[in-house]
């Protein structure tokens, strides 16, 4: 903590923790076919981001990192009766990496689910299940 008890960049933490999110959300998305980032965007209620709970300049920030790390592609659509989208696409390294998150999530969600059990059994004092002290 820095003097005056503020905490360094509150909502980078949170910006982080939505990225990381954000990501196998998408990769989801796209293992159901190629889309453009607008459906993408749309798509992403089912995962609880609610309408404008989400800026769209962070779906696009996350579609173009992971392009960068080889997980999704783009090329540019010529369905559009307008101007024309980027249509992603998730890779074989996309697939991969996708298992790898949800791996990792099913372990943070057992982590989770053993605190908040332990926090239940607690009283209000702190103590376990009623020790003494």
């Amino acid at each position: 903590m820095r003097s005056g008890g503020r905490r360094r960049g509150r909502g980078h933490g949170r910006r982080r923790r939505v990225m990381s999110f954000l990501q196998p959300c998408l990769l989801v998305l796209l293992q159901q076919g190629e889309a453009h980032g607008y459906s993408l965007l749309n798509g992403l209620e089912q995962f609880g981001f609610g309408p404008g709970q989400l800026d769209a300049s962070l779906v696009y920030r996350a579609l173009r990192e992971m392009e960068a790390e080889g997980i999704v592609t783009s090329k540019w659509g010529t369905d559009s009766q307008g101007p024309r989208r980027r249509v992603y696409s998730i890779t074989h390294e996309g697939r991969q990496h996708l298992t790898g998150r949800v791996e990792d999530l099913t372990r943070t969600r057992q982590e989770i689910d053993h605190l908040l059990a332990t926090y239940e059994q607690m009283d209000p004092s702190g103590k376990k299940g009623g020790e003494k002290r």
